[in-house]
């Protein structure tokens, strides 16, 4: 048994799957299945390891903020890299989502945001949670100075 996220593009699969695999490291395209004609039909891709299939399907099923790719970075530095790369003909949403040029929704989030969500004083958590909502592209320093200042 294998798990795999499957992904509907109208057109663009094979010009996402080389974009997403440059951006993200440890990843690769893994197999492309052709129509007759040449075009990408199927577009086997590991982001980080992880699987994802996507497949140029024609119009009809748009991708919705309902579901998105969540990729946790170490450090602000890869949060502007890979925030300002997958925003770039899409555009921000809250909280660290984004949509990118394709439609797809993605979140970057710095690692250490679970734990100061999870502080054991609820003052600090709540002062990070509401700094976190005023935020599109997140700052790791912004959401520890609202911790600390809590």
């Amino acid at each position: 048994m294998s798990v795999n996220t499957f992904f509907w593009f109208d057109s663009d699969a094979e010009e996402a799957a080389t974009r997403y695999t440059a951006l993200i490291p440890n990843s690769r395209i893994v197999e492309v299945t052709r129509h007759p004609d040449g075009t990408a039909f199927f577009v086997a891709i590991e982001l980080d390891g992880h699987p994802y299939t996507l497949m140029n399907g024609g119009p009809g099923h748009p991708f919705t903020d309902a579901a998105s790719i969540q990729v946790n970075v170490d450090t602000q530095a890869e949060v502007d890299r890979l925030w300002d790369a997958l925003v770039d003909g899409g555009a921000p949403g809250p909280c660290g989502w984004l949509t990118d040029r394709y439609g797809l929704s993605w979140q970057i989030v710095p690692a250490a945001l679970p734990a100061l969500l999870n502080a054991a004083d609820p003052t600090k958590a709540g002062a990070v949670a509401i700094t976190l909502r005023s935020m599109t592209k997140l700052d790791i320093k912004v959401l520890q100075d609202a911790y600390e200042n809590a």
